[in-house]
């Protein structure tokens, strides 16, 4: 009370001051009269009054509302009053005196929740199994609440050091132009051969160009274009390349800049979905063989073409094509580093990249290895592997200097510079992109994966541009600044969370955010830093860096790429099993009265009965789950597929008595089952009044579910078999199911409906139709569509890879379809006129693909599940309906189609004919043969005009069928 009435004193002063006017800038409305009246004396907060006590708990959790906006991350007022509540509590709860209440994350990664408990005044143990977060977590947690800005000062001083030094060691390579310009990024494109069949000339050069954009900034336009002469032909060069042993005659087509006027000047790059179309004779090569030529380059960053160059010139920026001399200066670079390799083989990362995919959707590096990447070293040209390489040499000479430093301040500014290379790792490889809209080189990882990428842009370290030296060393000292408010360090060890550290009932809370199931191969993705840092660490933290390569056979997670201690698959139930050790280890280490949290954005049916399954197993019990806002709405996998939009946070608390031992208790399975709706009937509401709806609401359920079941180390059913979770889960299915209906429909009586149309609207709602985020639509990038082969983000999905109109339709798991058919009762096998299943995936068919089956013959059969859809060409909707308006007699004398069985069917109908401009026929249809005339149908379209994802034709087809409603007089 005190804590929260000074706050309260220090947003409202007496007199105005620069905190006050910081702190109302950043205020929440909500929170506003609040402060006001606590400040004022006007809440009057008596320990002893329960309504005292809900003003309190209120002004608690304003308070913590108000400190997540990220504005507030640092202001004094929060963190003072933040640490001051965590003491408060600490002590409240039994805590000694002086003493911080412990935070342990077992599956630490990149430290973002022991830094949080670190901000808030709390202890925090943090550890992870991978070398690379434990490396970042010594610095975020150790070294910078240890050193603070002094770190920041060594790290600025010895990288000014590290530059002067490489610089030196690599100018040759980086001249400036004779007029004094100096080149910022070099852009280069991977090349293949056209294999158009012409054997009389030289095989054309085509370079690999996603775009001809070298900078869309409005006033600041620049592209490509080809060098055409009077008859439009584009002009070649004959070139002599090395092939194998023997120089080979090639045709190079010349290419300019210029700065188009429109967009339209500018023509489309020369590949689209793998396939590689030759600007001189307009064949196009296939994907696959864009592959297989590919790979005899080794991926072809060696043997890429060097198309352009960004330079500064003054205090002006443009671009300018390369030249010979620039190929001249590349080429020496290349000799340089295989003088380097000669003398140390081990100077370059030769370790071999996983070519295996880890697990169906999920893609790691495997992207690259099917274009000829075999070893890390491919995935760079040898002027950027050389420039890191010299980068990293410098590092390890400052041990040797008069550095004056401490020893471990030493180690704390080379692992932080070691950092601000490994940002050379990411931002100055062949598949960094070159980002027209900003004019800056992209870092490899756009996403949890290592996607393919035609064109680069390889960074000059020393231009003072982007993806520079100074750039990094800004990086990382803004970061040290910015956590430097950190007064107390964290604990920080690698250690697998299968093996206990910490001495039992040590520790106030678990909070953690595990691997997700199958989602992001962690270990795989870390070899990429991985093998830089351990050839510029291995002196500093060798214990870190023994292996060649990150440990996997430990990681939990499941994957087809590597095999688990004893050669065992990696399959759900090693991850369920490994999950459930880790957090019976954590458990063990909680304090009886403690709290766990496990973060949890799993997609899949598979994934959250594993880590569910192991929670229980590690015998916590689950008191809730709260959805929060974690994930960027413009994902690609967010639009017309079930994506969580947030992350699960499943709160529990172990399940054991004050003296620690594990409490053991026999449930009824009658009783839980009795009990189950009502929870959830408490619990969904409240979601949708806060905005949560679909996949979000669904996971969402699961802790209200599982308090019932998990309370006991037992449930027993009346013959005396134990119920397993996964029973349970299918009956949470089903209620989740029946209770989302209720509110999809609100006053409709959804009972009335027939089970195609609630099994519509439930799939709808699952995937986010009708969620406040609905206006949130990602906007494809046109220039970055085709970047990638492979890689793709499907983590934390219900849905398959892809989606939208690509494939049309919206997709679910076929396990999450399967029990929210089954909790509607319905069999989904027997829904073939609305749904398709192809192998895990199952795909509610868009409207347009059911004409056939809603006015052709097949519509005679009436019921709903019965009779299949036949295979059409692809035609437009016009023709299509022409065609069956031509082959139905009925529909010759315009007495319209036959009207469907079911509700859904009819609204189909109505919103293709309206589609199909059917105006005469669509007013036969609703108001002569009665189909408007029922009160069904309009309440199941305004419902559906709710669910449909905004800029789908079904949610225009439907709108424009209720707006004839009025008109038609119904």
């Amino acid at each position: 009370m005190e804590a929260l009435t000074a706050f309260a004193k220090r947003v409202n002063p007496e007199r105005i001051t620069a905190e006050m006017r910081q702190l109302q800038e950043t205020l929440s409305e909500e929170s506003r009269g609040r402060w006001e009246a606590l400040a004022a004396g006007k809440l009057s907060l008596n320990p002893d009054d329960a309504v005292d006590m809900r003003d309190l708990r209120m002004a608690l959790l304003d308070f913590i509302a108000d400190f997540a906006n990220w504005d507030n991350s640092t202001v004094p007022a929060y963190l003072e009053t933040s640490q001051t509540l965590t003491q408060a509590a600490h002590e409240a709860l039994g805590g000694e005196p002086g003493t911080r209440p412990l935070v342990v994350d077992p599956f630490a990664g990149g430290g973002s929740i022991p830094l949080e408990a670190l901000r808030v005044g709390a202890d925090a143990f943090a550890s992870d199994l991978n070398p690379v977060p434990v490396l970042l977590n010594k610095v975020v947690l150790e070294y910078i609440p240890k050193y603070g800005i002094r770190l920041a000062e060594e790290v600025r001083k010895w990288g000014a050091w590290i530059k002067e030094h490489a610089e030196k060691e690599l100018a040759e390579f980086y001249p400036n132009d004779p007029d004094g310009g100096t080149p910022i990024a070099y852009l280069w494109a991977r090349t293949i051969l056209s294999e158009a069949p012409d054997a009389n000339l030289a095989p054309v050069e085509v370079p690999l160009l996603r775009t001809m954009w070298l900078s869309k900034r409005r006033g600041f336009a620049f592209a490509l274009r080809w060098i055409r002469d009077k008859q439009g032909k584009v002009v070649t060069d004959d070139v002599l390349v090395q092939s194998g042993d023997q120089p080979k005659r090639i045709r190079r087509p010349r290419l300019e800049i210029f700065s188009p006027v429109s967009d339209s000047e500018v023509e489309n790059g020369t590949v689209k979905g793998g396939s590689a179309t030759c600007p001189v004779s307009g064949f196009t090569t296939s994907a696959a063989r864009v592959k297989e030529q590919l790979k005899t380059q080794r991926g072809g960053a060696q043997s890429a073409r060097l198309y352009a160059m960004y330079v500064e010139r003054s205090s002006t920026r443009g671009f300018r094509t390369a030249t010979s001399t620039d190929l001249t200066l590349f080429h020496s670079a290349t000799r340089a580093s295989e003088e380097v390799l000669r003398k140390n083989p081990d100077a370059f990362p030769i370790e071999n990249i996983n070519p295996i995919r880890p697990y169906k959707n999920s893609r790691g590096l495997s992207a690259v290895t099917r274009i000829g990447c075999i070893t890390f070293s491919d995935l760079y040209n040898r002027r950027q592997a050389l420039a890191i390489h010299t980068l990293y040499e410098a590092l390890t000479k400052i041990e040797d200097l008069d550095h004056g430093l401490e020893t471990d301040l030493l180690k704390a500014v080379q692992v932080a510079l070691a950092f601000a290379i490994n940002r050379s790792v990411s931002q100055n490889t062949s598949m960094s992109r070159w980002d027209a809209s900003r004019l800056t080189i992209k870092g490899a990882f756009s996403k949890q994966a290592l996607a393919v990428v035609w064109d680069f842009a390889e960074a000059n370290p020393f231009s003072g541009g982007s993806a520079d030296w100074d750039g990094a060393i800004a990086w990382v000292t803004k970061f040290i600044y910015a956590n430097s408010i950190l007064s107390s360090p964290g604990t920080v060890v690698r250690s697998s969370a299968t093996r206990s550290i910490l001495p039992t009932d040590s520790a106030a809370a678990l909070v953690t955010d595990p691997p997700y199931f199958a989602a992001i191969p962690y270990a795989d993705l870390s070899d990429f830093f991985y093998v830089w840092f351990r050839r510029g660490l291995r002196d500093v933290f060798g214990e870190l860096f023994k292996s060649s390569l990150s440990e996997k056979d430990d990681e939990l997670i499941v994957t087809n790429a590597q095999k688990g201690p004893g050669g065992r698959q990696k399959d759900d139930m090693f991850f369920r099993e490994g999950m459930a050790t880790a957090l019976r280890t954590a458990r063990d280490c909680v304090l009886p009265s403690g709290i766990g949290v496990v973060v949890y954005a799993e997609g899949t049916t598979a994934g959250w009965e594993a880590i569910l399954g192991a929670i229980i197993d590690a015998e916590w019990m689950v008191t809730s789950s709260w959805p929060i806002d974690t994930e960027m709405t413009n994902r690609t996998q967010a639009h017309e597929s079930a994506s969580l939009q947030s992350s699960i946070h499943i709160i529990c608390r172990p399940r054991e008595d004050a003296s620690g031992a594990v409490t053991q208790k026999v449930g009824e399975w009658r009783d839980v089952l009795r009990e189950l709706p009502i929870r959830i009937h408490e619990w969904m509401p409240r979601l949708a009044a806060e905005g949560v709806v679909g996949a979000d609401a669904i996971f969402a359920c699961l802790g209200p579910a599982l308090e019932v079941f998990s309370r006991y180390s037992r449930v027993e059913k009346a013959n005396g078999e134990t119920a397993t979770l996964r029973e349970y889960l299918e009956h949470v299915w089903g209620t989740v199911s029946s209770e989302a209906l209720s509110l999809i429909f609100k006053d409709a009586n959804a009972a009335g409906l027939e089970p195609d149309a609630r099994l519509s609207a439930m799939w709808l709602w699952t995937i986010g139709g009708g969620s406040s985020k609905e206006g949130k639509k990602p906007k494809a990038n046109s220039e970055e569509a085709d970047d990638s082969d492979d890689a793709s983000d499907d983590d934390d999905d219900l849905s398959s890879g892809s989606k939208g109109k690509s494939t049309g339709g919206f997709v679910l798991e076929f396990d999450a379809a399967r029990k929210i058919a089954q909790g509607l009762g319905v069999d989904l096998e027997q829904c073939e006129s609305l749904v398709e299943v192809k192998g895990d995936k199952a795909r509610l068919l868009p409207v347009a693909e059911r004409k056939t089956y809603l006015f052709g013959q097949e519509a005679q059969a009436g019921n709903f599940g019965i009779g299949r859809r036949k295979k059409m060409q692809q035609k437009t909707l016009f023709a299509e309906l022409d065609e069956i308006e031509a082959a139905e007699a009925g529909w010759i004398d315009l007495k319209g189609p036959t009207p469907g069985t079911t509700v859904l069917d009819r609204v189909h109908q109505a919103m293709i004919l309206f589609a199909g401009n059917r105006g005469e026929l669509l007013k036969r249809f609703l108001v002569e043969d009665g189909v408007g005339k029922d009160e069904r149908f309009w309440k199941l379209a305004d419902n559906l005009n709710k669910l449909y994802p905004p800029a789908t034709d079904e949610r225009r087809w439907v709108e424009g069928v209720l707006a004839r409603k009025k008109g038609l007089g119904l």
